[in-house]
């Protein structure tokens, strides 16, 4: 890690007390992900001076790091264990897929945009997670030489929940997956697979993400 993130590490101490655990994340090890992820790393130089606020910032291609609330609650919803590998679809900046790649075994994340997906696997790199694969392609269709997952993090809302995501869900998996319309009226669900393959969905909250975008 970078001697500068050290310039960093108070805000991060002040981001998760006064934007995350204020607002019910509980979760430690959530907690202690996002106090290690330099999340000033992720975002556009010019960002910098707002890497820390609970905001989602822009990072190109129409797309954004979403804000750090949302990250830690997406997180804690798929309940992360250190032996589990986990999908992510959307990598944006890779700041979604270091908070996992703190806590799991391994991280597989997809990026359409070829541009953002090298960024964040530099980044990614340079941060020191070297339990991250990253590849462009298209999210619909999920990672099916890696399935199942223990866990899946879709960061891009899609107008419905991907059968292919749902059968890549290994039993006994959660995913959490924002969706509905772009940019509004989307909800933050929590799909569950039982043992025995059966799916719950559990509505959480109103939400505002980009949309996931299909590969042409």
């Amino acid at each position: 890690m970078a001697q500068d993130d050290d310039t960093y590490a108070q805000a991060r101490i002040e981001m998760v007390r006064e934007q995350i655990e204020h607002r019910g994340v509980r979760d430690p090890a959530v907690l202690d992900a996002m106090r290690r992820v330099p999340r000033h790393r992720f975002v556009p130089e010019a960002e910098l001076r707002h890497a820390y606020r609970d905001t989602p910032l822009p990072i190109g291609a129409g797309q954004t790091i979403s804000q750090p609330y949302i990250v830690a609650l997406m997180t804690e919803l798929v309940r992360p264990k250190a032996s589990d590998r986990a999908l992510e679809v959307g990598t944006g900046s890779g700041y979604q897929a270091a908070v996992l790649a703190e806590i799991v075994a391994h991280v597989y994340t997809i990026e359409l945009e070829p541009t953002l997906a090298q960024r964040a696997q530099a980044a990614l790199q340079e941060a020191g997670y070297d339990n991250v694969t990253v590849r462009s392609g298209d999210g619909y269709a999920g990672w099916p030489e890696h399935a199942p997952f223990d866990i899946i993090v879709v960061t891009a809302a899609p107008d419905h929940v991907p059968q292919a995501l749902i059968d890549q869900l290994k039993p006994g998996g959660s995913m959490v997956v924002p969706v509905g319309p772009t940019y509004a009226g989307q909800e933050l669900q929590l799909i569950e697979k039982d043992a025995d393959g059966s799916v719950h969905t559990h509505v959480h909250t109103s939400v505002r993400f980009v949309p996931l975008r299909r590969g042409r």
